[in-house]
């Protein structure tokens, strides 16, 4: 597989990871904190969607608008503020997957150059779409294994 599809496959892949890892959630788990600051499997769902909306920009720029300034933002200040912890987690996947739906369709119909443009993050520097997106596989990849180990404190308590 060359590395344009086999990235867009990558990113696509992460709402199915997630679906999966949320059917097999035992009840009562959602909202379990682990420890005190540490955010609950509800509130992970919730700021995956609303990251997902950030990286919908972001993707969106570098693909139109090469070179555009994008935010940085507090992810904690979002959750509190949101307040992450009383949100629907149904709407979040669902919000999660028309999000990264959307943007395998747009990135399915570029070419392959497009992957090299990029954005400019005030903490990450220039960034191209493929580091972006990257970026957001890795995301998806690290809050799975957040939700494991909530599971797994869960079932220990």
């Amino acid at each position: 597989m060359s590395a344009v599809p086999d990235l867009i496959g990558r990113y696509a892949a992460g709402p199915d990871e997630l679906v999966k890892l949320v059917a097999t959630l035992p009840d009562g788990s959602v909202d379990y904190r682990p420890a005190p600051g540490k955010w609950t499997i509800r509130e992970i769902l919730v700021h995956l969607a609303e990251a997902e909306a950030v990286g919908f920009t972001r993707i969106r720029r570098a693909i139109a608008e090469p070179g555009s300034a994008v935010f940085a933002y507090d992810q904690d200040a979002w959750a509190r503020e949101a307040d992450y912890a009383h949100q629907d987690i149904n709407l979040a996947l669902t919000l999660f997957n028309a999000l990264r739906d959307s943007t395998v369709e747009v990135l399915k119909s570029l070419p392959a150059e497009a992957f090299s443009r990029t954005i400019e993050h005030p903490e990450r520097g220039t960034m191209t779409l493929t580091a972006v997106l990257d970026l957001y596989i890795r995301h998806v990849t690290v809050h799975l294994s957040q939700i494991r180990r909530n599971l797994d404190s869960f079932s220990t308590r």
